[in-house]
């Protein structure tokens, strides 16, 4: 069950923010309201206590566990990425890298999870 919240929560999480990529793109006024500002980051709330969960009962520790460890510092270039992707990027060119980044940056934290191989391209 908390794999399942886990899963649904990171389906969840890369929705909202393609959505307000979509949005910040757009200049659209969508990105002002109350629930797009508090919505993303309740459900990354419950996206990282369903890791840590996860990680507690399978006794699987980042760096303990190599893929893990990787999967972690993913998820901080994530945050950077996305945070200049739809705040702090000046350009729309800087934006749009900072949003394909952090596209690939999530999809390589959902392979190594599949894998459970930090290095799942080789």
């Amino acid at each position: 069950m908390i794999k399942l919240i886990h899963v649904a929560a990171a389906f969840i999480s890369i929705s909202l923010f393609l959505l307000r990529g979509f949005w910040v793109f757009k200049n659209s006024a969508m990105m002002e309201k109350r629930w797009v500002k508090i919505l993303p980051h309740v459900n990354d709330t419950v996206l990282l206590l369903a890791a840590t969960i996860l990680a507690i009962t399978t006794h699987q520790y980042p760096f303990v566990d190599n893929w893990l460890t990787a999967k972690m510092i993913a998820l901080i270039i994530y945050i950077v990425f996305g945070m200049y992707a739809l705040k702090k990027a000046k350009t729309t060119k800087g934006k749009t890298i900072f949003f394909l980044l952090s596209i690939m940056i999530f999809i390589y934290i959902v392979m190594v999870a599949i894998t459970r191989s930090a290095i799942w391209f080789t």
